[in-house]
């Protein structure tokens, strides 16, 4: 996970002060979206990839089924799922499509289902522009940072806390709430069976015991009793969609290697 850190802090740096430049502290659409096409391939080239391509293309498949029952403006996204070998526990997308995952995720959401739970959120973010609000939320914050920094001569710490916009900085616990409704139902219509996500929650929540670190998806993606209750509450009609999909002959061959 340092390895992401690390790279989130320089990619971000000079994103922000690129911004500033330009646009003063105003964050557009279109800047978000460059910087973050930059990020993406910025991370591609520095933080290593899963070597095993029999990862790479379950973790494909599963994001593919996923993205398959999207309305059509957000099919066409130039979508891409990357699995980068770090032993955080995470996953993230970005406004143009771009999914990366940790390998470590596989350590709680280690089935097929589970998998499409944890996809189906970060998908739902994107094409609810939940990602692209945190972005530019957490472009300002940076902004500010960096700039405060240059006049007080503030190094290390404070822009390495600040400046972390895809990997750290939480999603409003509202959008949450509403990406876990919308991804369950991706899931199920793409032929998932979504108590998958109670399982992988079940899954999160073990991990939590007998550590004062709690796995980075829960860090970046806050959860509480209220969320998880709504998730139960959704279940009936997600699993009505998961029923029909199956009647349809929608039924995923995702295997996990």
């Amino acid at each position: 996970m340092k390895r992401i850190k690390q790279w989130a802090v320089a990619v971000c740096a000079s994103a922000c002060v690129l911004s500033v430049a330009q646009a003063g502290l105003l964050v557009s659409e279109k800047e978000v979206r460059r910087e973050a096409r930059v990020a993406w391939l910025s991370m591609k080239r520095h933080v290593p990839m899963d070597p095993d391509q029999r990862v790479q293309d379950y973790v494909a498949c599963v994001a593919n089924s996923l993205i398959a029952v999207l309305d059509d403006k957000h099919k066409q996204l130039d979508w891409e799922v990357v699995v980068f070998d770090d032993d955080g526990v995470n996953a993230a997308a970005d406004p143009e499509g771009k999914i990366l995952v940790l390998s470590g995720l596989f350590k709680v959401a280690d089935t097929p289902d589970a998998l499409a739970a944890v996809l189906g959120h970060e998908i739902a973010h994107a094409a609810l522009n939940h990602v692209m609000d945190r972005a530019r939320k957490g472009a300002r914050n940076d902004m500010l940072i960096l700039l405060g920094s240059a006049a007080t001569g503030v190094q290390g710490d404070l822009i390495r806390e600040g400046a972390t916009i895809g990997v750290e900085l939480p999603f409003e616990r509202s959008q949450e709430s509403q990406a876990d409704l919308v991804g369950l139902q991706y899931m199920a219509k793409a032929g998932f069976d979504p108590r998958g996500a109670i399982y992988l929650w079940k899954n999160m929540s073990a991990a939590l015991k007998g550590t004062n670190q709690p796995p980075e998806f829960l860090s970046s993606h806050p959860a509480d009793n209220v969320r998880l209750d709504a998730i139960v509450k959704a279940m009936a009609p997600a699993l009505t969609e998961y029923n029909k999909a199956r009647e349809a002959g929608i039924r995923p061959t995702c295997h996990a290697p």
